[in-house]
């Protein structure tokens, strides 16, 4: 999965103010239809209990979780529609003014967004690898901003660290303590910014005692990197949980078990005003109940290495989970 990762794009500098006036313009440039437009094509019978637009970015993952919360919502009784956004940037102001209504999201990313935007880029990291604390966090951030923040699931995308089988079969790991306890020095591919960041080196330095003698400095998770370490240059592979084509390059996770990494469990954030009713909480509460960080993986897997449609990958899954009444 040669995505760019969802951690990386949290990272850019926020868009210049006068794209916040043209946010519309700037929402329609990035995802098709326009709100308005979408909303057209949404509201289609008058049994249905009224008009949502469910925002997606504009990565894999997310596309097929807002196809899911589509087919969930639908199945309650609401006509939607979906619309791509390429950041955070537009997207979340967009959700706070209603012209989205539901996206999935990031516990902690999101948290530390909002906290950047609340209280400058250099106020104090408020997520933590703790999910419940981080999304108790998110709420109080979320909630004077009109969103409300639905319950996690169990479902992770956050960063992971990759070795090949055969590397952690020689040395015994499971675990990046495994890692660290085994005195291996390791070239880590990773991003160029990985030197500074606390959940990257320096971070598997303290945390783990990893012994990193130096860095690859190659996208994130990208073909090249995975390629680094498959044939040995490198012995490190800073990837994500959902990373879907790890297998083909002959590599495996090896657990965060001290969480370095914060807890970016996947979670419903809806417009309150608009959104917010307790029929609707329930209906994406659904998918709480099934879906895994493997589930995403393999969601992943079939859009981006099976080439299947977004759309079609989400009704699969809601048949096969069997969310949907009618």
């Amino acid at each position: 999965m040669t995505r760019t990762p969802r951690r990386a794009r949290t990272t850019r500098a926020l868009l210049a103010v006068a794209g916040v006036a043209a946010l519309t313009a700037g929402l329609a440039a990035c995802g098709g239809d326009s709100l308005e437009k979408s909303k057209e094509a949404g509201s289609s019978t008058g049994s249905e209990k009224g008009s949502l637009v469910v925002g997606s970015a504009s990565f894999t993952e997310s596309k097929v979780l807002a196809e899911i919360y589509a087919g969930l919502l639908k199945d309650a009784g609401y006509s939607t529609s979906i619309q791509t956004v390429d950041a955070r940037e537009l997207y979340e102001p967009a959700l706070e003014k209603g012209q989205i209504d539901v996206v999935p999201e990031y516990a902690a990313t999101l948290t530390e967004f909002l906290n950047k935007k609340q209280n400058g880029k250099d106020a104090a990291q408020v997520a933590s690898g703790d999910s419940e604390a981080t999304v108790k966090a998110l709420r109080k951030l979320a909630e004077p901003r009109g969103l409300k923040v639905l319950d996690a699931g169990s479902a992770v995308d956050q960063n992971a660290f990759a070795v090949t089988g055969e590397f952690a079969k020689k040395h015994q790991l499971k675990t990046l303590s495994d890692l660290g306890k085994s005195k291996e020095k390791v070239r880590l591919a990773a991003g160029d910014e990985c030197s500074q960041r606390p959940f990257c080196q320096p971070g598997l330095q303290k945390t783990y005692g990893i012994d990193v003698e130096g860095l690859d400095p190659l996208e994130v998770g990208s073909t090249q990197a995975k390629q680094a370490v498959k044939d040995g240059k490198d012995q490190l592979l800073l990837t994500t949980t959902t990373d879907a084509t790890l297998a083909q390059f002959g590599l495996v996770l090896l657990e965060d078990d001290k969480k370095l990494q914060n807890a970016d469990n996947v979670l419903p954030v809806v417009n309150a005003k608009k959104a917010g009713s307790q029929k609707i909480a329930d209906a994406l509460g659904k998918l709480n109940k099934v879906l895994t960080t493997a589930d995403l993986t393999e969601l992943n897997k079939k859009v981006d290495a099976e080439r299947l449609k977004p759309a079609d990958v989400a009704a699969q899954y809601l048949k096969e989970k069997k969310l949907l009444t009618k």
